[in-house]
């Protein structure tokens, strides 16, 4: 039995592939499968794929369902109890494996282990900040919600479920397209101890093609942040959080001109969980929004980056 396995979701990512399954093959701890799960590609992914010669690798192929269905099947086809997930278009660096088998090792009981992750956009990296997690951290965090306030401490290319919690929570919920990686976070969140360590391992592709998000938010079926509600009566971290993520999706409504999907993002938001500039983002008209934001991302080209969410 590998000690894991990594699942890789497969749909028209011919660009970033082979370079993908690279970072894979070049880990320094080799103990693995990989489960690459053909999501109906239409491109020449699957060739690609088929090129690296490794007993390790399997690819199956299904029709086109979506990441949550590829993902699961993949979970499904596995043979290790500790699930590792990639996205074909990000990147490992070759410690990666790692750090999560000493992080494994250390705290065995998890339910959730992630590493910290970096992100590259036009080419520039935006270097990730961890709310209350000191440089070069690792251990059991002591709330998922109040350190991911600036960004979520688990990432789909970053974290590693041991397969027993997976199927206890039915995996990814098939019914999101957009959203569905946040949703199952929070549900292991709120049962399990997570474990995050803060050397960055990972690097996230924000510039790759044929991403789900380049669809516009409004057409497509987001996580329901309200199933929370009932718990976050009483779990005021998971309310905070929660708020904040609303936040940038009544933005994005708001970019996309959807008013009534905006205001009923913003329906259950508690204002007094949010920033200043969160506030007033959600009240000033689009053409503001789109400027304020389009100058955040030009100075994010020179290194600067203003937070939404800090």
């Amino acid at each position: 039995m590998p000690f894991f396995s990594v699942i890789i979701p497969l749909y028209n990512k011919e660009k970033h592939i082979k370079t993908t399954l690279d970072s894979v093959l070049a880990q320094t701890f080799n103990d693995f499968e990989v489960i690459i799960v053909n999501d109906g590609s239409t491109d020449k992914s699957l060739k690609i794929a088929e090129t690296f010669d490794d007993k390790r690798i399997h690819i199956h192929t299904t029709e086109n369902k979506g990441v949550s269905y590829a993902r699961n099947y993949g979970v499904s086809k596995s043979n290790s109890n500790l699930i590792a997930f990639l996205d074909a278009d990000d990147y490992w660096f070759p410690h990666h494996l790692k750090d999560l088998k000493h992080l494994i090792k250390k705290f065995p009981n998890c339910g959730l282990y992630c590493k910290a992750y970096d992100a590259q956009k036009n080419n520039a990296i935006q270097v990730s900040n961890f709310k209350n997690i000191p440089k070069g951290w690792l251990g059991i965090v002591a709330n998922y919600f109040n350190n991911s306030m600036s960004n979520n401490l688990a990432s789909s290319s970053s974290v590693v479920i041991p397969k027993t919690v997976f199927s206890t929570l039915n995996g990814f919920n098939t019914n999101y397209n957009s959203g569905e990686d946040t949703d199952l976070w929070i549900r292991i969140a709120l049962k399990y101890p997570v474990a995050f360590d803060d050397n960055v391992s990972c690097l996230l592709n924000l510039d790759a093609n044929n991403k789900v998000t380049h669809t516009k938010l409004s057409q497509r079926q987001h996580i329901n942040f309200d199933s929370f509600n009932a718990i976050a009566e009483t779990n005021q971290p998971l309310k905070k959080f929660l708020d904040i993520n609303r936040v940038s999706v009544a933005i994005q409504y708001k970019l996309e001109g959807a008013t009534t999907l905006e205001k009923k993002a913003k329906k259950t938001i508690d204002f007094k969980n949010l920033s200043r500039l969160q506030k007033l983002l959600l009240k000033l008209p689009r053409p503001l929004v789109k400027l304020i934001l389009s100058s955040r991302n030009v100075l994010r080209n020179f290194g600067v980056d203003l937070r939404l969410f800090r």
